[in-house]
């Protein structure tokens, strides 16, 4: 569950995307000719991506084949080769996987924390359901409206109108509500356009919860609970919903808080301390983010918040109450373990999986970092095209072409010409492989691949 950013509406069609695959073969063919026979899981990406993207069959024009399902393509699409490389390898299920080690350790933790009445755990953990819902399961089912910023096509991955990949696990909430579960933790790959650096990457993984109450299971524990009741026609405050009462939401956030801080002590320890912000969600209210303080910083870990009791009702659960949350599971590995950069979770380099190749899950592990290979910056400036022009557009371009050579993407200068009011932008690109040393031919190989793609893609006016 995360804050939706605010940014323009793009005009990629699925041409956008078929041509970004393309070049991205193009240029991945020059350079296995120009890198030679290095280990290296970019090189193995970027085979990948070529073999199993949108452009490699002869219906990739008009179908995006995923999973073994055939999906029309239309002018939503803009999931490219890169991405959809990325999907099925569930790197959460991969046994000593750092974001598995994680996963464990929470499932773990709500198994022995908590127990129903005969014993057996009362959560039960999806880490296994399809990537690829609907726009009504990720938006609608959610509350979000038609017009809200979180759906725009610069900030997701559409396979066409009606189908994408996930931009959250809360996608599967109010289905599995609607089976009869009331307490669960769904665990999985999720993906989203975003700026280019060593803690975002556009495919990440999620972790959602969800416990609802019934009034006897709520209040069965407070003096006079029988007298008590969850729902009232009230009003809505910057405390609570319209439907619930004070009281049921008090007990219902505390419950949420103090299960989340059980779990953030597990993980980090009993000193941990701990500071919950308000925030605003779609689907919950009131809604929170939890803070700890991490080396000194304090550092957002999670969302979370008392859910909208329409998006209950409407998973068919009328006479129960609940909360929500969510939390990233990179985020988490990258400061337990202190791994960072967001790329080394996608590596195939056993100097970096042997290190969590551990006894038990709980065994304290940090990771000892490979040689730093130096970094290669190079930079490009355009004109930006007088309309259409999405940062995120270009961000994908630069993460389709350059695969994970690419460490980050920042914007140095921006500038107006005073006369013609043209918009010029100077991005830097930090090129830097994470198992061997990059020459600067090599880089402008994939440098020179990215400059043409923009021009021919974003139609932006190269200054090159």
């Amino acid at each position: 569950m995360q804050n939706c950013d605010l940014r323009g509406r793009t005009k990629m069609t699925f041409q956008y995307s078929l041509s970004l695959t393309l070049r991205f073969a193009k240029a991945t063919i020059i350079l296995q000719g120009a890198i030679r026979q290095a280990p290296g899981f970019w090189t193995h990406t970027c085979i990948q991506s070529f073999t199993s993207g949108p452009a490699s069959s002869p219906s990739a024009s008009s179908c995006v084949e995923l999973l073994g399902k055939s999906y029309p393509r239309d002018d939503y699409t803009n999931v490219t080769g890169k991405i959809l490389s990325k999907v099925g390898k569930y790197l959460h299920n991969q046994s000593y996987h750092p974001l598995w080690l994680i996963k464990e350790r929470i499932k773990d933790h709500f198994y022995k924390e908590y127990t129903g009445r005969y014993g057996t755990p009362l959560f039960s953990v999806y880490d296994n359901l399809c990537p690829v819902v609907t726009t009504e399961q990720n938006f609608d089912s959610l509350l979000i409206p038609p017009d809200h910023p979180s759906r725009k096509k610069g900030d997701n991955y559409y396979i066409n109108c009606m189908h994408m990949l996930r931009a959250h696990t809360s996608a599967h909430q109010r289905d599995l509500v609607l089976s009869g579960l009331d307490a669960f933790l769904v665990v999985g790959d999720v993906y989203r356009r975003d700026e280019v650096d060593s803690s975002h990457y556009p495919v990440f993984h999620q972790m959602e919860g969800v416990r609802l109450f019934t009034n006897h299971e709520l209040f069965a524990r407070v003096q006079n609970g029988k007298d008590l009741q969850l729902f009232e026609r009230g009003r809505r405050t910057p405390c609570k919903q319209e439907s619930h009462s004070l009281e049921a939401v008090k007990l219902v956030e505390f419950d949420l808080k103090q299960t989340l801080s059980k779990l953030m002590t597990h993980l980090f320890g009993a000193r941990l301390e701990i500071r919950w912000v308000d925030c605003y969600f779609p689907f919950t209210h009131p809604s929170f983010e939890m803070e700890i303080k991490f080396q000194g910083d304090w550092l957002e870990v999670l969302g979370c918040g008392v859910m909208e009791q329409q998006l209950v009702s409407s998973a068919g659960a009328h006479e129960k109450i609940g909360w929500a949350f969510g939390l990233g599971l990179e985020r988490l590995a990258m400061i337990l373990y202190e791994i960072p950069d967001i790329r080394l979770f996608w590596s195939e380099d056993e100097r970096f999986l042997k290190q969590f190749h551990m006894k038990h899950i709980d065994q304290k592990v940090t990771f000892q970092p490979l040689s730093k290979y130096p970094p290669l910056v190079n930079d490009i400036s355009f004109w930006l095209p007088c309309e259409g022009y999405i940062e995120n557009d270009f961000y994908d371009l630069v993460r389709s072409v350059g695969g994970d050579l690419v460490e980050k993407v920042s914007l140095v200068d921006q500038f107006t010409h005073p006369k013609t009011k043209k918009v010029s932008h100077c991005y830097r690109i930090t090129y830097r492989h994470m198992e061997r040393t990059l020459t600067q031919d090599e880089v402008c190989v994939v440098h020179k691949a990215i400059e043409e793609s923009a021009v021919q893609e974003l139609g932006v006016e190269g200054r090159f």
